[in-house]
């Protein structure tokens, strides 16, 4: 072989080892990049395991989800110390046959990360469990089901975090009827599980979710939990709801032309059951059947009707009982000669219709607890509670009205007041009927009831016009009317949030650009969501701190629609006003969401949440 044939067979060698040590080089960086997580969902398996071997309907179970996270990998805790940081958070989507009654995240870790600059966080890593306490409803058929939830985590490691993941759970199990026996298991597993410590009567005044309602009632505490929701019942009373219940009921013990202390009593006793038996069976109608709470105000006829009885109690404010409203009606309302029980019984279901908007964040967690539950009287007597709660000062109210009457000298002063009272009815007669027929009109029905309302009270009664004092009296008050049906027309000027109407596409956008979101669900017949459009979203700061959102509307007037109905069940909205946020990754903050109306300061808190929660 000559040198030249030599010389280009160790060429030909060392080209072949040096692709062949390229291919190791490029096998090796691919097997190490393909081995690198590229996202948090990838650092953690997950599994999960049932306490029992098949569940019981109406019993109590333990669910454990076991996280086994990757070595040299941790996840963030549930309350990470960092603000920046996506906290670990298991949610279950319940199907309406579950409640959640407790739910544990395991004990996290001190760690110091490099990239923290030496700060302490608090992590988990290894095998940690999530443990949750579930309520089977008595009404879930025997079978097999699958739970579905989502787990969000956030992983790093010592140099870097990844982006934050949300996995899906699927959680199989079957039910067996109520009463059977079941057999434990897992125990190795459950006996870490620490139960949750007994609930008292303060859990549930502070309710916020259903499991709170069901912990304290399992937990044999059944009264404390009534006295609770008569609390919750009574503090109603601070909402706009209750304008309506008021004046209708000075009018109907303001006609009532017996007395006697303890007939008057026994009256304003009846029409409270009356408020309370509507309500309740409306509650738990709302709560069985899954509509919107308040759904009968949705019909333009309901609506009429009420504005129409209030027009015909303003009669009998005014005295005008030469008009001869129909016997049989004036005596279901109470009104006229006949004022008998049944009357004022029959006065007070009327006016639990008006109860309706009568909202808060424990009013959904009610409605939710009592319809898991699945049971009809135990429900109907939960929504008594609260409802005497409710009509509570109106027991104090009516018998003090029909009392006044008996005071000496009381003819002129107590007949200008019933006066004020009819204006204040034809107002909310109109209102109702405007709702019924031209909503977009409601709030100049106040304004023109305020000024006409004010200059009839002050300057054309003729009632005491003889009396200097009480013509003097009667001038500042309507003058003072007038002045507040004013400011209203103001306030009908100011500029407002600039809503959209909501669109699948504009939420999408939202989530493509990471724009956080707010969305309004209203009904034109709900009167805290009017409430929170003059108040609250023409306050000038509300406005500024929502201007980088995009700001959503959905009407949910006609509730039953094909189009209301998807977005009542994809945001679970069970009462107007609901007032959601949405983060910069689509995803709702929870404890953000504002149930019935809030005035501009803490609304302003609550978007800060969403400022905080997408810094």
């Amino acid at each position: 072989m000559s040198n030249k044939e030599a010389g280009f067979n160790l060429f030909l060698m060392n080209t072949a080892c040096k692709t062949f040590l390229f291919f190791i080089f490029l096998l090796f960086f691919a097997v190490t990049a393909f081995a690198q997580p590229r996202g948090s969902a990838d650092t953690v398996s997950i599994d999960s395991r049932l306490s029992v071997e098949r569940v019981v309907a109406g019993e109590d179970f333990k669910l454990a989800i076991i996280l086994d996270i990757k070595d040299g990998w941790h996840i963030n805790a549930h309350q990470p110390i960092q603000e920046y940081l996506i906290g670990t958070e298991f949610n279950l989507t319940f199907q309406d046959y579950f409640i959640l009654t407790d739910i544990e995240y395991p004990e996290p870790v001190e760690y110091e990360f490099a990239f923290a600059g030496g700060e302490i966080l608090l992590v988990y890593e290894g095998i940690e469990y999530i443990f949750a306490t579930l309520r089977a409803a008595s009404t879930l058929q025997p079978g097999d089901y699958v739970l579905p939830g989502t787990l969000r985590v956030q992983a790093c490691d010592d140099n870097t975090c990844l982006a934050p993941s949300e996995i899906d759970v699927q959680i199989p199990f079957e039910v067996i009827p109520s009463g059977s026996d079941t057999v434990s298991i897992n125990d190795d597993i459950f006996s870490a599980y620490i139960a949750q410590p007994e609930p008292d009567a303060g859990t549930a005044v502070r309710a916020r979710s259903p499991h709170e309602f069901a912990a304290l009632f399992d937990a044999g505490r059944g009264l404390w939990a009534l006295v609770a929701i008569f609390f919750i019942g009574l503090a109603l009373n601070l909402t706009p709801c209750v304008y309506p219940m008021l004046s209708v009921t000075v009018s109907v013990f303001g006609a009532q032309t017996d007395t006697r202390p303890w007939a008057v009593f026994v009256k304003a006793v009846t029409y409270v059951l009356g408020i309370a038996t509507m309500y309740s069976s409306l509650g738990v109608m709302a709560a069985l059947t899954g509509r919107l709470f308040g759904f009968w105000l949705q019909s333009p006829l309901v609506l009429a009707f009420i504005g129409l009885l209030m027009l015909l109690l303003a009669l009998s404010m005014f005295g005008f009982y030469t008009l001869q409203v129909p016997h049989r009606v004036s005596s279901k309302l109470g009104t006229g000669k006949f004022s008998g029980y049944i009357g004022t019984y029959i006065s007070g279901l009327i006016v639990g219709v008006f109860a309706a908007p009568c909202i808060g964040p424990p009013i959904i967690a009610l409605i939710t607890f009592v319809g898991t539950r699945g049971d009809p009287l135990f429900g109907f007597w939960v929504f008594f509670v609260l409802s005497i709660g409710l009509g509570f000062p109106y027991l104090i109210l009516g018998t003090f009205t029909g009392l006044i009457q008996k005071l000496p000298k009381s003819g002129d002063w107590m007949n200008w007041v019933k006066k004020v009272f009819g204006v204040v009815l034809i107002g909310l007669g109109l209102f109702y009927i405007g709702l019924a027929f031209f909503p977009a009109y409601v709030m100049h029905i106040i304004v023109f009831t305020l000024l006409a309302g004010g200059v009839y009270l002050g300057f054309i009664d003729r009632t005491g016009r003889d009396k200097f004092v009480f013509k003097s009296v009667k001038a500042v008050a309507g003058l003072a009317i007038i002045i507040v049906g004013v400011l209203v027309f103001l306030n009908l000027q100011k500029d407002s949030i600039e809503w959209e109407e909501y669109s699948d596409q504009r939420l999408e956008y939202a989530r493509e650009n990471n724009i956080p979101v707010i969305i309004d669900f209203y009904a034109d017949w709900c009167i805290p969501c009017l409430e929170l459009e003059l108040n609250t979203f023409t306050d000038p700061r509300v406005i500024e701190a929502t201007r980088h959102m995009i700001r959503l509307k959905v009407d949910l007037t006609h509730f039953d629609s094909p189009e209301s109905e998807i977005l009542r069940r994809k945001f679970e909205i069970a009462a107007v006003p609901t007032i959601i946020f949405l983060d910069e990754d689509g995803q709702e903050v929870r404890g953000a969401r504002i149930t019935g109306f809030m005035n501009p300061d803490n609304f302003l808190n609550n978007v800060r949440m969403i400022t905080e929660n997408s810094s």
